[in-house]
């Protein structure tokens, strides 16, 4: 009878034992609404660090390291200023840049040299600043030109949207493919009438709203100067124009001239394109172009001095002087 007492007690204290080591209560009688199957939490609860915002916020950004080359006898991280062999490998030595003088001379003997068309075309690619001050930049922009020497043969065609029979008489006279009001939205529509620049007239605008979607980015705008009052004008800037725009935020690749044409041809192109592409720049800013890029179909792409195209302030007044007199 002991020996049974014993071991009913032993059984007992074990029980106590783990529902202590549980985490659970120990109750000196079990009644029928106490929980059973109680949870076990061995851990405590992970205690989030909040960190503060602003420094959360603010990025470390680490300023650019700028190293002065001026007095010393080679660059920093290359071999020497100039190679010394006609063959070099280019990493070990400075970008040359040439002048656009030069630039354009080497085009025309790497032709010569390859064999390549002699009328192949000419680019130029430009890596624009746009940034402005408190975080401002230059917005996008798309712009014609009148090329000093043109090489396309064919003209641009234009369509003039006017409900004036007289001004839609005046616009093909001065060479426009079609003129006329709201009755040429559907044909464009259905793709039955197309050009490659539209103008119109600044009453009509209001009543062109269906052709955003079709025209897209020709569609008129003052700011591209396709909506305005001279007629003739406008024609004669978009059926001879030069048309380009800023890709990629802040880059501007374009045709500028064909290979075959005379040294002068080709840089007087490619001072009226620089030209245009700096006069949207705000007049209080420094240099819109940061990098100067020339080259033809088929040959390498050689860096040039933007600055030495651009007229200087004292060739300017020299300009306006001479087409006054």
């Amino acid at each position: 009878m002991a020996t049974c007492t014993r071991s009913v007690w032993k059984v007992l204290a074990g029980c106590q034992r783990q529902l202590l080591s549980g985490g659970a209560p120990a109750y000196t009688g079990f009644t029928h609404s106490a929980q059973r199957n109680l949870p076990v939490r061995k851990f405590a609860a992970f205690k989030a660090i909040r960190k503060d915002k602003e420094v959360s916020e603010k990025a470390e950004t680490k300023e650019k390291r700028v190293i002065d080359d001026s007095d010393r006898h080679k660059p920093y991280g290359k071999t020497a200023w100039a190679p010394v062999d006609d063959v070099y490998i280019l990493r070990y030595y400075p970008r040359t840049i040439h002048s656009a003088a030069d630039a354009i001379d080497m085009l025309k003997k790497f032709q010569q040299l390859d064999f390549t068309p002699h009328n192949q075309p000419v680019y130029v690619d430009l890596k624009l600043d746009m940034k402005l001050e408190k975080k401002r930049k230059v917005d996008p922009f798309v712009s014609t030109v009148h090329l000093p020497h043109r090489f396309k043969t064919e003209m641009n065609r234009v369509l003039v949207f006017t409900e004036d029979a007289q001004q839609a008489q005046v616009a093909l006279e001065h060479g426009a493919v079609c003129a006329g009001g709201v009755e040429l939205i559907q044909p464009i529509l259905d793709d039955e009438i197309s050009a490659d620049f539209y103008v119109a007239v600044p009453d009509i605008v209001s009543k062109l709203v269906l052709l955003k979607n079709k025209l897209r980015k020709k569609f008129p705008k003052s700011k591209r100067g396709s909506i305005g009052v001279n007629i003739p004008k406008m024609l004669e800037l978009f059926r001879l124009g030069h048309e380009y725009a800023v890709e990629s935020d802040c880059f501007v690749r374009t045709q500028i001239a064909t290979l075959d044409m005379s040294r002068e041809h080709i840089f007087s192109n490619l001072q009226a394109v620089l030209e245009d592409v700096c006069s949207h720049r705000p007049a209080d800013a420094g240099p819109f172009i940061q990098r100067a890029i020339v080259t033809s179909r088929t040959s390498e792409a050689l860096w040039f001095k933007s600055e030495d195209v651009l007229l200087k302030p004292a060739d300017e007044e020299k300009e306006k002087s001479t087409i006054s007199l």
